[in-house]
């Protein structure tokens, strides 16, 4: 999903089955080489108005180069947990420290025919005010759902976090349900 600085190709992750169930470790290059299983987080972040963080992220990312994305969030590394990663990604993309909890929404298994990470989705409240990354962000800005609806047929979206998107939607609560692909929900 990612590529942050200090985090790199050579990350160690957990490599999991199809139950979420460590079988092995890989580094993170070779992980996405081999399309080896892996674990990822996704937060949505919002501020206090709910507007939501959308970014487009460097051309120099290892996944989705120059995309755009309504999630921060990243690989988890060997030995951490989903709530742990979900914190530590929210905090360093967005640039801020001392954020909440994210609150975990649900988890599903994201399956592409390049790609395959089991994928836990969070929510968290942020400061109006960021300072995100300039290894990961090109451009940010927070918008209103509706301005987010009208940009999901304009711009070049990240496909794992589009999904996401979708999925958060036809959730209970979240508006209309979107498409869901072919992957294991949780």
């Amino acid at each position: 999903m990612d590529d942050h600085s200090g985090r790199s190709a050579d990350e160690l992750l957990d490599i999991v089955d199809e139950r979420d169930r460590v079988v092995g470790q890989a580094r993170r290059g070779e992980a996405y080489a081999g399309r080896l299983r892996h674990r990822c987080v996704f937060v949505l972040a919002r501020e206090a108005t709910g507007r939501i963080f959308v970014h487009r992220r460097t051309a120099g990312k290892l996944v989705f180069p120059s995309r755009y994305d309504m999630f921060v969030g990243g690989v988890v590394g060997a030995g951490e947990s989903y709530d742990e990663a979900a914190l530590r990604e929210a905090e360093e993309e967005l640039g801020v420290s001392g954020l909440p909890a994210p609150v975990p929404r649900f988890k599903f298994c994201y399956e592409s025919a390049e790609h395959t990470w089991w994928s836990f989705v969070y929510e968290v409240r942020c400061p109006a005010v960021v300072n995100p990354q300039p290894e990961e962000v090109d451009w940010y800005a927070f918008l209103t759902e509706d301005e987010l609806a009208r940009r999901l047929t304009e711009w070049d979206w990240v496909p794992d976090g589009l999904d996401v998107y979708h999925r958060l939607l036809g959730r209970p609560g979240s508006g209309p349900p979107g498409p869901r692909p072919g992957a294991v929900d949780e």
